[in-house]
């Protein structure tokens, strides 16, 4: 019967989703209905997770779970720790999905829905997800080693080194990016201060509560953890409510940068137990559970996209992103297609905590496609909200001049309106909140209240910054995180005490380095007088989708070198094909925006040219600021100078931001070359086939096909004791270790029996 149903089921969702993709591309000139956008992804997903992720699983990467996993072979209690599989998804998600997905689908709804929508679902199902997958088990096939370090080991110590620098450099724009849009959703509101900052503590009381007193007991320690978080977003408006707590809690942009600067020193040094992994795994309820929650409630409301399919913005004029279609609105949804920021989490955390190489498959690939769903979920808020307000939201400048120009522009919008909804929602303001989150959070409260008849809109509002802001600081702790890694392989070479991730000295000062390289860029961003996002996020979006094109270098290296490498998939090079592909899709898109972003003539795009207006605007302010000095008005003189300093500071930054870019563009550029060289040299068998992967560990047989890959359940710990009795002790310990396992099933809520599945294959040497 399976046999049957199962096909004509996969059929029935291939055809929905082919309707839903047909209404969105040829119905648009009438209001589409955003139901539409939820059935094409969810069947794209479905459909990508099933066939497509399976058959690079037993065909490309032939994924065997009786190999020892990093986490199983080097358990050191700090980097290397055996974590449950969902705990690893609930880290890997959240860790991956950061601000990219939320804020790239709501700044790129300025093009319209339609080429977001497609660019996010094919993109991710082709390219994201497949190379979230691939780093992820070649870095588990290496002892969980680093990009920069596969990559020098793969091609060669030149493109190694190349690779580093890319890497820390592309890193250190990315995680400024990220800081930025916390402190433009978190300045001057004190109840998404006090909500997020209360998340920090409760992560580390699950920690602790997993780590010393209830050992195993997830579950315990995410109900707690949830009820806290919800009580964190109350407490939130009893803060904004008084007048003295809001005053200490409504913190100025240059405040919660220091504080974000001095968080990102502290939270990628402690032990990943302590705050990282707790804190992604109860995020991850949050995040799922508040999309699944979207996406039910535009089920229930089906909210109109009051943004057409495609907008006049499309010719580069845009208000939001300055820049034309093709390249700009890739570069800008970057994250919730495909993100070079993922292969550096699954070459960093995630393949030093997962347990079987088969969870590669859920991990890596699903929870990009989670993040995809996500990206879908933004679009959506952003495109029903309206546009009036979405516009005048996400502008740097006057209030009133903003409301003359957006409604000059065809989206009729007024200051009373704006005024209304920000006291609506618990905000002094909504003017000039660039960065996409405020209007992401803005869209979510909408559609919350509407399913709820339109009731408790600044709640709805609090919980979606605290949703957001969980995102994007669970991204910023994990990519601090890998940079200090990757700091720390630098530093150990001068002084090895600092190339230790057990000493007290080492962590510190690479996190600090790393800390002080981003934070730099985030306080530039926070002075930009264009809100910095105009400038940074295409940066940003370049930057991130270069770091993609080196992963799939390395990617696709590793492919080719498997294939050559078996005389029986002589015949399968084009196995390679399946992340050279996306490569040539990113390298069009990225250089071509890097170049842009240099060279063109547009002041709003092109770093030089604006650098070049404001050294003309120089001349005018240093006559300016020599006849305030004349009149000797103090006042006069204290303008014109921060206005001259704020002139020289902006032209700096634009030609920093222009050779930032151009380091990219040459660092990418010459890891290509490389890549290209090694696949003729293998192609041509002008070089030996060499894989640098670690020597394999082997599990016990019985641990693999008696538990199989799951081994929470008493019949699983079962096998395992018996297999290692077996192993370890010899068949005279057998009916003892039979006797014990049994009393482990038949009292499986015990303690002993929790700790032997947390604690994996000590545990159950301590049940034996």
């Amino acid at each position: 019967m399976k046999k049957v149903l199962g096909p004509f089921f996969w059929v029935l969702i291939a055809v929905l989703g082919a309707f839903a993709y047909s209404i969105l591309a040829f119905h648009n000139k009438e209001p589409i209905n955003s139901a539409y956008l939820i059935i094409a992804a969810v069947c794209t997903y479905t459909i990508g997770y099933r066939f497509y992720s399976k058959w690079i699983a037993a065909k490309v990467l032939t994924l065997n779970d009786r190999r020892a996993t990093p986490s199983e072979v080097h358990d050191d209690g700090r980097d290397f720790v055996r974590t449950n599989k969902w705990v690893v998804f609930g880290h890997h998600f959240a860790a991956i999905a950061g601000p990219g997905p939320l804020v790239g689908p709501v700044l790129a709804a300025q093009f319209g829905y339609l080429p977001g929508t497609l660019w996010i679902l094919i993109g991710v199902v082709l390219g994201g997800a497949v190379q979230d997958f691939v780093i992820l088990f070649s870095s588990m096939r290496r002892d969980g080693k680093s990009l920069a370090q596969m990559v020098k080991e793969e091609l060669n110590s030149t493109a190694g080194v190349v690779t580093l620098i890319a890497v820390l450099s592309i890193l250190m724009i990315l995680l400024a990016v990220l800081g930025l849009i916390v402190v433009k959703t978190l300045a001057e509101s004190s109840w998404g201060i006090f909500t997020v900052g209360a998340t920090i503590p409760i992560a580390m009381l699950m920690g602790l509560y997993l780590r010393f007193l209830r050992i195993g007991r997830v579950m315990e320690a995410s109900a707690f953890g949830i009820v806290l978080l919800l009580l964190a977003v109350w407490g939130g408006k009893l803060v904004y409510a008084n007048p003295s707590w809001s005053h200490f809690f409504g913190l100025s942009g240059n405040t919660v940068a220091w504080i974000l600067i001095s968080y990102g020193v502290i939270s990628s040094s402690l032990p990943v137990w302590m705050l990282l992994a707790p804190r992604d795994y109860l995020s991850t309820f949050m995040k799922l559970g508040t999309i699944i929650a979207l996406a039910l409630g535009i089920l229930l409301v089906l909210p109109v996209l009051q943004l057409p399919a495609l907008t006049k913005f499309t010719d580069g004029s845009g208000l939001v992103v300055a820049g034309k279609l093709f390249p700009f609105c890739f570069i800008t949804i970057a994250c919730g297609a495909i993100s070079g920021f993922h292969s550096l989490v699954a070459s960093g955390t995630t393949p030093r905590m997962i347990t079987r190489e088969s969870y590669a498959r859920q991990i890596g690939y699903g929870a990009m496609c989670c993040e995809s769903f996500v990206a879908i979920m933004a679009l959506i808020a952003a495109c029903a909200l309206d546009p009036g307000v979405y516009f005048s939201m996400n502008i740097k400048g006057d209030p009133a001049a903003t409301v003359t120009h957006v409604t000059a522009l065809g989206f009729p919008v007024s200051m009373d309106q704006m005024n209304s909804l920000a006291n609506d929602l618990g905000e002094k303001t909504l003017f000039g909140r660039t960065g996409g989150a405020a209007t992401l959070a803005v869209g979510m409260a909408h559609i919350f209240s509407k399913a709820v008849n339109g009731r408790w809109l600044d709640l709805w509002y609090h919980f979606a910054i605290m949703f957001e802001a969980l995102f994007i600081l669970t991204t910023l702790d994990a990519g601090t995180r890998v940079g200090r890694y990757l700091i720390q392989n630098v530093l150990g070479c001068a002084w090895k005490p600092l190339g230790d991730p057990k000493s007290l000295i080492g962590p510190p000062v690479a996190a600090g380095l790393m800390v002080a390289a981003w934070g730099y860029f985030l306080i530039q961003g926070i002075r930009d007088p264009l809100g910095g996002i105009n400038s940074l996020w295409p940066l940003f979006g370049i930057a991130n989708q270069m770091l993609a094109a080196i992963a799939l270098c390395l990617g696709t290296t590793i492919i080719l070198k498997m294939s050559l490498a078996k005389e029986d998939l002589i015949g399968k090079r084009w196995f390679a094909l399946i992340t050279l592909v996306p490569l040539i899709c990113l390298v069009a898109v990225t250089f071509t925006a890097g170049m842009q972003k240099i060279f063109d003539h547009d002041p709003r795009i092109g770093f030089l040219v604006q650098a070049s207006n404001l050294h003309q605007q120089a001349a005018v302010l240093e006559a300016n600021l020599g006849t305030a000095k004349v009149s000797g008005d103090a006042t006069a003189i204290a303008t014109a100078t921060a206005a001259l300093h704020t002139n020289r500071a902006l032209e700096f930054n634009n030609l920093l931001d222009a050779a930032v870019a151009g380091t990219f563009l040459v660092l990418v550029a010459i890891i290509i070359f490389m890549s290209i060289r090694e696949w003729i040299l293998l192609l041509s068998r002008q070089k030996p086939i060499q894989l640098h992967e670690t020597t394999p560990v082997w599990l016990p047989d019985y641990a693999v096909t008696e538990a199989g890959p799951d081994f929470k359940t008493a019949a699983g710990t079962a096998a395992i004791a018996l297999a290692l009795a077996r192993e370890l002790s010899g068949e005279s310990h057998f009916e003892r270790a039979r006797e014990a396992t049994c009393a482990c099933a038949r009292h499986s809520d015990s303690e002993i029996f929790v700790q032997a599945t947390n604690e994996r294959y000590n545990g159950v040497r301590r049940c034996c």
